[in-house]
């Protein structure tokens, strides 16, 4: 290993690929998260999506140049739902204890 005559390096290299692993699963979550999210995907393509994206490294970068400009549109609607649905929400209990 390049890190092993030299103990202060071998920690500084474990932990720069630590963190280089975390945030490659955090990438993958939020990409998987946005596959299932899309509504103009349809099944087998959510499918080959998924399956592209476990590719290390690759598969997610592929998916942010192509998809990645509507994630933030995709995550927009999705948190009008939420806030819509807990309104609804809110309204339903508001009403029933009157």
């Amino acid at each position: 290993m390049l890190g092993a005559g030299f103990p202060l390096l071998d920690v500084f290299l474990s932990t720069l690929f630590f963190i280089l692993l975390t945030s490659w699963i955090i990438l993958v979550f939020h990409v998987f998260q946005d596959i299932f999210r899309s509504a103009d995907l349809n099944g087998p393509l959510k499918a080959i999506w998924v399956l592209f994206a476990l590719v290390p490294l690759i598969g997610c970068l592929v998916y942010l140049v192509t998809r990645g400009g509507s994630m933030h549109e995709r995550q927009l609607y999705a948190l009008q739902d939420q806030q819509k649905a807990f309104e609804d929400y809110i309204r339903k209990v508001a009403n029933t204890k009157e």
